[in-house]
């Protein structure tokens, strides 16, 4: 029987076989160089071989370019060498699966007829800005590693966290007149504690948690994973592909100028 791989490289770098602890890098400025060698030991230390793969699941960010691109292209590389089925996950709505087990474990997830619990899904996309989702999902699942879809209330987008902050509170707003019951809001994933001071604004603010469903070792591989299937079956042959979101910096350079009413100045490329 075959086993599912997870690459992930949308912060630092997560890579393990489902079923089992993963190999986690932190440091964003090593993770690509040991990328392959973790990749190697986490199928060895699984009991499996390269050939016993017969899933992989890839991390599609939102992240950061050149990180993010180093995991997608090892998946893809490994997926073709090995014949493995490769799937896509991005980052943030399994954030939303995970904080309902947080708070079921923990006993705050509460009544679903009383309590709505909102998750704004965050990844630190650096120069001051934040990936995010804003997500209401729904509670099949919230006490096992089986996940729901998540039901963005605001698409994944990338903002600076004051703009989030209105955004986010605008949303709940207009969620709160659709439900009964008390609305309240989690910020889960990296990047949250950096902006805790910005992001306290937040209407019906609740936790704000620095922790990634990539974190949580065995348990957060398996929902990565199975909400990668489960995305598989309702998006059959969905394309694996970065989410970098942020415009790119390069841009069409300017017409040459005139120099001294020279001809060859009207030349564009």
């Amino acid at each position: 029987m075959g086993c599912t791989l997870v690459i992930d490289t949308s912060f630092g770098s997560t890579v393990g076989v489902v079923g089992h602890e993963p190999i986690v890098e932190t440091d964003s400025r090593t993770h690509v160089e040991k990328l392959q060698v973790n990749i190697a030991q986490a199928v060895e230390e699984a009991g499996y071989q390269p050939s016993d793969i017969s899933t992989i699941v890839a991390g599609v960010g939102p992240a950061p370019f050149t990180g993010l691109r180093a995991g997608i292209v090892a998946a893809k590389a490994l997926a073709f060498a090995t014949g493995a089925t490769l799937l896509g996950q991005n980052v943030l709505e399994p954030q939303a699966q995970w904080n309902l087990i947080r708070r079921s474990k923990a006993g705050t997830l509460g009544n679903q007829h009383e309590f709505h619990v909102l998750t704004l899904a965050v990844n630190d996309a650096r120069r001051k800005q934040l990936y995010f989702e804003l997500c209401d999902t729904p509670l099949a699942g919230s006490e096992s590693d089986v996940p729901a879809l998540a039901k963005p209330l605001i698409a994944m987008d990338i903002d600076y966290p004051e703009s989030i902050v209105n955004r986010v509170n605008q949303a709940a707003q207009e969620y709160q007149q659709t439900i009964g019951g008390q609305v309240i809001v989690d910020v889960i994933g990296h990047g949250a504690h950096k902006y805790a001071s910005v992001l306290e604004h937040i209407e019906h603010l609740d936790d704000i948690e620095e922790s990634s469903v990539l974190d949580q070792g065995e348990q957060g591989l398996s929902i990565f994973a199975s909400e990668a299937l489960l995305n598989a079956e309702h998006n059959v042959g969905a394309p694996v592909e970065p989410l970098y979101l942020r415009r790119p910096d390069a841009e069409i350079p300017a017409p040459l100028k005139h120099v001294l009413g020279h001809e060859g100045a009207e030349r564009t490329n």
